[in-house]
């Protein structure tokens, strides 16, 4: 029996259907977005077959045979969701494809930052991708109001209580040419976490752009611009790697606790 013609779970349905990683998904079947066949489901046991009507928000979604793997340099003052109706502009409305209403984006890019941002229809690879536990660096370029002070970063790599029981933390840095820029790498993803760091050790960020995530580089896409990723760069980001090359990164990182030492990074800046 194909995939098709199995039942399976409206949640992992969903997320094959293009409208988000399954954890998104699970969360507009909680708040009651989802129907099957006219009637509204918030359970998430609960399993569709091919002949059965799925819409999330009004709209039928169906089953797609083609995957998309899409990095979009995104430009500022564009959102990454697709369900707001307070915004206008859209990252996806910037991939003209025709199942540009299949895509949905990995990980978050906020309003007021620019660069990187990885677009797919496969809930499998987002799921993959975006959970804490693959720890995938995001490396950022952080335009500051002055040069940061290296003390200030290295209370940063140890990690600051800002806001919730669990601490805002850099993975590793490295300064720029110019004085006011520096490198900043995460493996986590709270919300604006870099623009809380600096403001809470007394900087403003006047700009901020992703440049890369795992081994998926910016490089020279323009911004509004897209591309499809390589077979070479999806496995390379499924499996943790942070170049495609295998280069040295040389950053500054956090001292290890007793039970490992201090080590490099790998790949390159």
């Amino acid at each position: 029996m194909s995939e098709r013609e199995e039942a399976m779970r409206l949640q992992v349905y969903m997320a094959k259907c293009g409208v988000g990683g399954r954890r998104f998904c699970e969360t507009l079947i909680a708040d009651g977005r989802v129907m099957v066949n006219n009637r509204t489901v918030k359970e998430m046991g609960v399993k569709v077959l091919p002949e059965d009507i799925v819409q999330v928000d009004g709209e039928t979604i169906e089953l797609t045979d083609k995957l998309y793997y899409i990095a979009l340099n995104k430009p500022r003052g564009y959102v990454c969701t697709n369900y707001d109706p307070k915004e206008d502009r859209y990252a996806r409305d910037l991939i003209q494809i025709r199942d540009q209403h299949l895509l949905f984006n990995v990980g978050r890019l906020d309003k007021e930052s620019n660069g990187l941002i990885l677009f797919t229809n496969d809930g499998d690879f987002a799921n993959k991708v975006t959970h804490p536990r693959c720890e995938i660096e995001k490396e950022y370029i952080v335009h500051l109001d002055r040069k940061p002070e290296a003390e200030d970063l290295h209370k940063a790599l140890k990690g600051l209580y800002i806001d919730m029981s669990q601490p805002y933390r850099i993975k590793s840095f490295s300064y720029m040419p110019r004085r006011d820029y520096v490198r900043i790498v995460l493996t986590e993803g709270k919300n604006r976490e870099i623009r809380k760091i600096f403001s809470y050790l007394g900087y403003e960020v006047k700009g901020l752009t992703r440049v890369r995530i795992g081994c998926i580089e910016l490089g020279r896409l323009e911004p509004g611009d897209f591309r499809n990723l390589s077979r070479r760069e999806i496995d390379g980001l499924l499996a943790g790697r942070t170049s495609l090359d295998g280069s040295p990164r040389r950053m500054v990182a956090a001292k290890k606790s007793r039970q490992s030492s201090t080590k490099k990074l790998e790949g390159k800046a």
